[in-house]
């Protein structure tokens, strides 16, 4: 499979590029490689998808700022039970993108897709909850079961805002299709454009007799308990996209989405560094001279290891594989213990007479009497 490439690349524009330079490098790539522009041609019609899954993310902010910050692995990767990164993951196809995107086009190509005659599909708001996840659920994955208080489906009318199957009739707008069609001048010549019909709101017909419970809205106040599983390796401000668990849409719509953002639980032992975790140790000074175990914490529980004689301050030990795993699945981080030395603050008179007692020996006096020492013999040797 080839590698993608950056989305910025593929648009042609800078990374600090505005919202507007953005739509308008879409909008020269999606004429270029359009394809009715381009009849039969699979690398336009690739290059045409490619334009589109970049814009989807770049004109979005949170999923802008989820890119520039991971890259392409935080907006892929699947999450189960239907939740995923990113936009269109890969799967989106010409339709997709028409009926997402397809006002961008302005009609330029003469409102020739399948679309113009599909009856525009009402969408419910998305919903945005924040789960707060410890180091060790991140570590092993979780399942979280969310209450979410959100808009459901009339269970009356089903959704629907009407009273009963018959109380429905075509749009006189737009005689049942959903869309009005308009044609005008423009620079690539006769253009005919394409707009939601105004009376129907797209859907192609309207209620004769309303529902009398919602009184037409087809939706209500109510709760649901959504189970989201969350895989290994999430990281902080990553966001989960779970299909059709947001509001319900007015009118017997297409549900928005339930979209979760991973907030990463501090952890005073343990700090994050991508993969990896650092911990700071403090150990006495007889430790770091003479050697010995010592205990450090690790994801799920304790872990021991040695400190070798003469541990100067500022070594990092590592314990391998024992820190997060790649939320791709790829190895695992470690722990990175980092030594430090403690000093005591006050000394008896006993430890002060010992360590004054120390300081005298050859292997305890002052580090900068050893660097002159070393001078000395250094220059002795270079004048022989």
């Amino acid at each position: 499979m080839a590698e993608k490439r950056d989305y910025y690349e593929v648009l042609g524009v800078e990374r600090n590029a505005d919202a507007e330079t953005i739509k308008k490098a879409y909008r020269k790539a999606a004429i270029k490689y359009h394809p009715d522009k381009n009849p039969g041609d699979k690398e336009a019609e690739e290059k045409f998808k490619e334009a589109a899954e970049a814009y989807d993310v770049l004109s979005n902010e949170d999923k802008r700022a989820r890119y520039d910050r991971f890259g392409h692995a935080g907006m892929g990767g699947a999450a189960g039970g239907g939740a995923g990164f990113g936009g269109f993951g890969g799967g989106f196809s010409m339709e997709d993108i028409f009926e997402q995107f397809g006002d961008i086009f302005g009609g330029a190509f003469g409102g020739g897709r399948s679309h113009s005659h599909t009856q525009r599909v009402r969408r419910g708001s998305d919903i945005r909850v924040t789960v707060k996840l410890t180091l060790q659920e991140i570590a092993e994955g979780v399942t979280k079961k969310l209450k979410i208080n959100k808009t459901v489906a009339c269970d009356r009318c089903g959704g629907t805002g009407a009273k009963d199957s018959s109380s429905y009739e075509s749009c006189s707008t737009c005689h049942g299709s959903g869309y009005v069609v308009t044609v005008q001048n423009s620079f690539f010549g006769r253009m005919q454009t394409q707009s939601v019909c105004p009376t129907c709101q797209g859907t192609g017909r309207v209620i004769k007799e309303h529902c009398d419970k919602c009184h037409g809205e087809g939706v209500e106040k109510g709760s649901e308990v959504i189970e989201v599983k969350i895989p290994a390796g999430v990281a902080d401000g990553m966001m989960l996209t779970v299909r059709g668990k947001g509001n319900a849409a007015r009118h017997g719509g297409q549900n928005g989405d339930l979209l979760v953002v991973i907030e990463e639980e501090y952890n005073p032992q343990l700090v994050r560094d991508g993969n990896d975790l650092v911990h700071n140790m403090n150990i006495t000074v007889t430790t770091a001279i003479l050697g010995g175990e010592v205990e450090v914490p690790t994801i799920d529980g304790k872990a021991r290891i040695k400190i070798a004689p003469g541990t100067h301050a500022g070594k990092v030990l590592r314990l391998r594989g024992k820190g997060l795993p790649n939320v791709n699945g790829y190895g695992r981080g470690d722990i990175m213990v980092v030594v430090d030395i403690t000093i005591p603050d006050e000394l008896t008179s006993e430890e002060r007479y010992l360590v004054e007692k120390l300081a005298e020996k050859p292997h305890f006096k002052r580090a900068e009497e050893v660097e002159n020492q070393n001078i000395f013999e250094r220059m002795k040797n270079f004048f022989r």
